[in-house]
């Protein structure tokens, strides 16, 4: 089991457990193994999102890539995708992204790319962790001429954004003259790119929470709260709104009459869109096992292939580029349009909706889906007994029972915690109270057998 990095990186509390002696380390360690088959000085970027502990983060990351013998280029506050665009614009040999994304302001986090713009695989993470403890971390240390440099290269932010005016170019010029995006920035990485492409694009908007201060990112805002840009849109009677995350890598929405468009309705629309358009590669799209069944149901319904994969944006990346997919995502708004950028990217997906729904209402595209209800809890458990549940008679009869129950039109899904004695119990189907009630039921099954 790795030590320091998760499922997105290393994510911590700044300063306490994030500290600046374990930021060095990864750093050193990180820029060794990224570069350890180079045969030129190794060129880092670092982007960051807008917590107060960003520069602290960023100085030590620096130290760590500069000690070791490789240069810099500082991006500043950047979207997490706009970091990834650049890896490639620039042909860097690495990047990292300082940003807790979703959590609060206290948190904050590392995320490596590599020289292609995506996450870098589980084993190159074992591999600089191996390093980070090891004896060989002191003698990777640059002297005299060697030494790195780093410099300011925040300017670069504007071909991220020219990146967008390229590729839409004249797409909005047939918009309704009365359409008007609402636009959440999360207080966080997109406050000021976001504002810049909608007024190069010609879209009109409205924008709030793009005044960040260290400590109000995603605070009440953002994606993962998304009544706030739902109330704006209806107070101000805007065509849709879209809400980011605190690193822009994520997007969701809400309709004219501010009712939630989460990513697999996002994906639906999309991937009609993009077969209309004969632009779906392999007639296939990619999704992961937390995706609603009813995004399941759509796609065979429009002859479209469906591929589930883990959890975690990561996966659903390897299972496109393994096979010439170029749309996926998560039911969370984190979408991948591979023929643009290995990673998802908040705007990107919010200016492809726009220009999918062309003069329609989102109400009405949305209903090319028909999204089950979901619930979801979490089963507390003995955490050296939290993946014994396949293995329990008992659990598993219900679960081929209530499967059994829905006849298709309902789904059971249980997975554990990767890092806490939690099993998680999700279950869909057409009617909400009943779902709840037997998710309650399954809880408590999993808790009896495995629990204290």
């Amino acid at each position: 089991m790795r030590k320091y990095f998760g499922t997105d990186g290393i994510r911590r509390i700044a300063n306490t457990e994030l500290t600046p002696d374990l930021v060095f380390r990864v750093a050193k360690a990180g820029a060794y193994v990224l570069a350890k088959h180079s045969t030129h000085t190794p060129t880092i970027l670092i982007g960051r999102d807008t917590r107060i502990s960003g520069t602290l983060i960023e100085s030590a990351m620096t130290a760590g890539f500069l000690s070791y013998g490789a240069n810099v280029k500082s991006l500043g506050v950047i979207p997490t995708p706009g970091a990834a665009y650049l890896t490639r614009e620039l042909n860097a040999d690495a990047c990292v992204v300082i940003s807790a994304s979703h959590n609060t302001f206290e948190f904050n986090g590392v995320k490596y790319f590599s020289n292609k713009g995506t996450k870098i695989p589980d084993s190159i993470e074992e591999e600089i962790e191996e390093i980070m403890d090891s004896d060989k971390l002191s003698a990777l240390t640059a002297v005299g001429k060697h030494i790195g440099v780093a410099e300011n290269a925040e300017n670069y932010t504007d071909k991220y954004v020219e990146f967008f005016v390229n590729l839409f170019k004249d797409d909005f010029k047939q918009l309704p003259k009365d359409f008007c995006i609402g636009i959440d920035t999360a207080n966080g990485a997109t406050y000021k790119v976001a504002e810049k492409v909608y007024k190069k694009l010609g879209i009109n908007f409205k924008i709030i929470n793009n005044h960040p201060d260290g400590i109000n990112i995603n605070e009440n805002c953002g994606s993962t709260h998304i009544e706030q840009i739902a109330k704006f849109v209806k107070e101000n009677k805007l065509s849709l709104g879209v809400a980011y995350d605190g690193d822009g890598d994520r997007c969701l929405a809400v309709d004219e009459n501010g009712e939630i468009i989460d990513g697999d309705i996002i994906m639906s629309i999309l991937a009609n869109y993009f077969k209309e358009q004969g632009e779906l590669k392999n007639n296939a799209l990619v999704a992961t096992v937390m995706s609603n069944l009813g995004l399941n149901k759509f796609t065979k319904a429009q002859g479209i292939e469906f591929k589930q994969t883990k959890v975690g944006d990561r996966y659903v990346l390897e299972e496109m580029q393994k096979n010439g997919y170029n749309l996926g995502g998560e039911q969370s708004g984190h979408i991948i349009f591979l023929d643009y950028n290995p990673t998802g990217d908040g705007i990107l997906t919010s200016l492809m909706l726009i220009k999918a729904i062309g003069n329609k209402k989102l109400s009405e595209a949305k209903k090319i889906v028909n999204i089950y209800p979901q619930v979801l809890i979490n089963a507390k458990v003995k955490d050296e007994k939290k993946f014994d549940y396949d293995k329990d008679e008992e659990i598993k009869l219900a679960i081929e029972k209530l499967e059994k129950e829905f006849s298709g039109n309902g789904r059971v899904l249980i997975r554990t915690s990767g890092t806490e004695p939690i099993v998680r119990v999700m279950i869909e189907g057409e009617n909400q109270e009943y779902i709840t009630e037997k998710a309650k039921e399954m809880v408590k099954l999993i808790e009896s057998k495995l629990g204290n």
